[in-house]
């Protein structure tokens, strides 16, 4: 397996961590309010650090350009946070998924 292939799938592999956790995180906070209580993207991120949420929107807005963050991570921050994770998870352990060496036999009598 290549250095590239190793460091993507191993990127695949923590966005799949992170996921199982956000998604086990959702299930225990269900489970405690006895109600489906789903923790979407923006209050995670917002109950981590409020202050990185307020300087990515200010940095995107200014920077770029205001349509990215509204609508386009807006949208993205009101998503489950597990399925922003697991996203990213898939296509990296897709695209970088190590390859079965193929063996070539020789039927030569």
């Amino acid at each position: 397996m290549g250095k590239v292939r190793a460091v993507g799938f191993t990127v695949g592999i923590l966005f799949l961590a992170l996921a199982l956790l956000a998604a086990g995180a959702e299930v225990v906070a269900s489970l405690q309010a006895g109600s489906w209580q789903p923790r979407i993207l923006g209050q995670v991120w917002y109950d981590l650090d409020r202050g990185s949420l307020n300087l990515m929107q200010a940095v995107v807005q200014r920077y770029l350009h205001p349509a990215i963050w509204n609508p386009g991570m807006v949208a993205l921050l009101q998503w489950p946070a597990w399925l922003v994770a697991l996203i990213p998870a898939a296509v990296f352990l897709l695209l970088f998924r190590p390859r079965r060496s193929v063996r070539r036999r020789s039927f030569s009598r």
